[in-house]
């Protein structure tokens, strides 16, 4: 069995680790469209296009289910994505249920890119949990960014996180949301700014439950052993391969991505 997934550049990762942890016996395919990070500052149309086009070349690879590992492209597109293809579509959304039921104080942050923030898919997620917590949402320039370049643990990063989750502390949040699959990676930095009592959600664990349980609905099992995984990307290839080691530990090959 082969999993397609993609995102806007390089976040996707902290997917595809819960995904192949989730199911070790299956192949995956990683899209990085790098050369158009991030998409939070990209129109609904183009990141449509893109997340389309994307897509079906994961089809031409005969994938049994597409994985949308970001926000952006879920909100954009995954509708767009859903009518055009055979197999299954998984994505991914910020985590506000969950975070509700877990916050104590019922007020939590969401860090997330604008465009997230401002979909409709958002908003209407957003209105389903507003009658029992505040939500303090935050744009957060700048981040995807940082770790596209590989700069996490850098003064301008922790500035930038500084920035957007202080206010949220003094607010008395005691939750906070990472709406984006590049910001599980800021997480050790994330912890030296506001400690370890404070919750953290990465939704990327749900996303692997999500497409356990859609597999098993279509009845397809990744029980026989293939694990070959395929990297590709439309940005700097060399800079792919050694954010990728940076990024999961491991030393891959990126093929070009000609979408």
């Amino acid at each position: 069995m082969k999993i397609g997934v993609f995102d806007s550049g390089l976040g996707g990762l902290s997917v595809l680790r819960h995904l192949r942890s989730a199911l070790p016996k299956a192949g995956f395919l990683y899209i990085a469209d790098s050369i158009n990070a991030p998409y939070g500052n990209k129109n609904d149309a183009f990141i449509a296009e893109r997340s389309l086009a994307i897509s079906e070349f994961l089809l031409q690879q005969q994938v049994s289910a597409i994985v949308v590992a970001c926000n952006t492209a879920t909100a954009a597109a995954v509708q767009l994505i859903r009518q055009q293809s055979p197999v299954p579509v998984v994505a991914i959304e910020p985590a506000l249920k969950p975070a509700a039921k877990l916050s104590q104080s019922k007020k939590i942050g969401v860090l997330a890119t604008e465009s997230t923030l401002k979909s409709e898919k958002y908003q209407s997620l957003m209105s389903r949990v507003a009658d029992n917590i505040y939500c303090y949402q935050q744009a957060a320039h700048g981040l995807v960014e940082q770790v596209e370049a590989g700069v996490i643990d850098e003064a301008m990063t922790r500035q930038l996180l500084k920035q957007y989750l202080l206010p949220m502390l003094e607010k008395g949040v005691d939750t906070i949301v990472l709406g984006c699959t590049h910001y599980p990676f800021l997480i050790p930095v994330i912890r030296q700014l506001v400690g370890e009592e404070l919750n953290i959600i990465d939704t990327g664990r749900a996303v692997s439950e999500q497409l356990l349980r859609v597999l098993a609905e279509e009845n397809q099992s990744a029980n026989h052993d293939i694990k070959q995984h395929r990297f590709f990307s439309s940005g700097d290839l060399l800079h792919a391969e050694n954010m990728i080691e940076h990024l999961l530990g491991e030393k891959v090959n990126v093929e070009p991505l000609t979408v």
